[in-house]
Formats: structure tokens, sequence, C-alpha cells
């Protein structure tokens, strides 16, 4: 009898960010602090020292880090400083947001945008982490109808 190996192994089954970082054994524990991750698989590269795949969980999403291997990408460093910023945004719904944020500042993350009330109706606010990727953290706190949001951004924009 052979084992049927599953084209998407279990848990895999949503978008997962894949995230570069500067000193990703450094990031990883800044991920454990600022926001509770849980490091579940890591494999060091074949110079020992840097890290070629890191599969965390945020809550019940992945995510997987990896070191800056310029030498696998055409001689180019693919880490957020080196691209000259992000335009990427994680985003993760949480309790308490002005909590998550709190915590993350506490780990060493840089407040983008204190939390605050949105007119769709949630409390938001983006932390930049060391790494130099951007996560925003929301609660949702009310309802409201295509109509309402509109009323409400005319009113209070971001």
């Amino acid at each position: 009898m052979t084992n049927a190996t599953e084209p998407i192994p279990p848990g895999h089954d949503r978008l997962i960010p894949h995230l570069t970082c500067v000193h990703c054994a450094e990031a990883i524990e800044f991920y454990k602090k600022a926001f509770g991750a849980e490091e579940f698989h890591r494999m060091l590269a074949p110079d020992g020292q840097r890290i070629m795949h890191a599969a965390l969980r945020f809550g019940d999403c992945l995510f997987f880090v990896n070191d800056d291997f310029p030498e696998h990408c055409g001689g180019k460093s693919s880490t957020p400083a080196a691209l000259g910023g992000n335009s990427v945004t994680i985003h993760h719904y949480v309790p308490d947001c002005d909590a998550a944020i709190a915590q993350a500042e506490q780990a060493g993350a840089k407040v983008l945008m204190p939390a605050a009330d949105m007119f769709w109706g949630d409390r938001y606010g983006i932390v930049i982490d060391p790494s130099g990727h951007k996560w925003s953290f929301a609660t949702h706190q009310k309802d409201l109808s295509p109509a309402e949001m509109q009323a409400a951004m005319q009113r209070n924009p971001c």
C-alpha cells in the first residue's frame, strides 16, 4: 500500500506571506515577541548560518520567512531596505488592535499609523517591523452599509 501525497499540504490552503528578512533569526524572535508567533519549522542554508526557510504560525495563519539570498536572485537583494521600501501590507484582524500595536512597538516595531476609528467601521493602525515589512491591525467595531461608509469617508477620509 502506498501513501498518496496531497498536492496541498494540510493547513496550507490559504495565501501564505513569504518575507525576506535581514537577519532572519532576529526577525523570527521579533515576530514571536511582537505577535506571539510560533515557529514550527526552520531549515538552514548550506552555509549553516542563514535561514533558507522558516515557517511560523500567527493565530491560525501561516507565514514563511527567510534570509536574503541575492546569489539566487540574479545578484540582487530582495529585502525592503534594498528595494527602497515595501508596497505590501500584511493585514490581521485581532480582538484589540491597540494592544496588538503596543505589543509590536514594545518589541521594536515602528508605528506608522496609530490605531484610530476608521470610516469603514474598524479600529485600524499600521506598524513596520525591524526588517521593513508593514503590518496592519484592525478590530471590527461596527457593520456599515456601503452608503454609510461612503458618507463617513466624505466626512473623515483617511
